[in-house]
């Protein structure tokens, strides 16, 4: 299809608004007018566009977290104790957060030694138990599991999966747009 001057596309915009205008005050029904829109092109040729008559705007919609049987109960319970204790913002101590609720619900007996976020995965595999899941999407984590992010330079962030999002030290709706390390849990 040829491009059009700006011009010429507004001027058949305009004129076609006015025609189904009149056409509307004069009560009669246009049915293809309302589908599709037609005008003639530089060259005489006539063209048609489809005419949107309701915005509607498509929510992303994250689907609420499954809880796993295969799981450990006491990962659930340490989401509950990690959002009970969260805050609305970041206090920037979320490994520290995550440990406590952890701990609190019996999943793990000591507390972990590592001081960066970014290590918190390594840590409860080789002391804890805890397997790396095959999940590489945080909002496909099942409730209770431990997601673990990475930083070149920073600490890192870690998260505990809720049933409607994702705690550590502050709750979000959203995962951390860091890099994902790996999703963790316990059997």
């Amino acid at each position: 299809m040829p491009k059009l001057p700006i011009k010429t596309l507004r001027f058949a915009i305009i004129t076609s608004s006015f025609a189904l205008a009149a056409a509307a005050a004069r009560g009669q029904v246009v049915e293809s007018a309302k589908s599709q829109f037609t005008f003639k092109d530089l060259n005489g040729k006539t063209q048609s566009a489809e005419v949107v008559t309701k915005y509607q705007p498509r929510k992303i919609v994250h689907p609420m977290a499954k809880v796993d049987s295969g799981i450990d109960p006491k990962l659930r319970q340490a989401a509950t104790i990690a959002q009970e204790r969260a805050h609305a913002h970041s206090r920037s101590r979320c490994w520290q957060y995550v440990k406590e609720a952890l701990l609190a619900s019996g999943i793990i007996n000591s507390y972990p030694k590592t001081a960066y976020a970014k290590e918190a995965g390594q840590e409860l595999v080789k002391s804890y138990g805890f397997k790396k899941l095959a999940v590489r999407d945080p909002f496909k984590a099942p409730v209770g599991a431990v997601l673990v992010y990475g930083a070149s330079r920073a600490a890192g962030h870690v998260e505990i999966r809720t049933k409607d999002g994702f705690v550590s030290d502050f709750r979000s709706k959203i995962p951390s747009p860091r890099p994902l390390i790996g999703v963790y849990a316990k059997s």
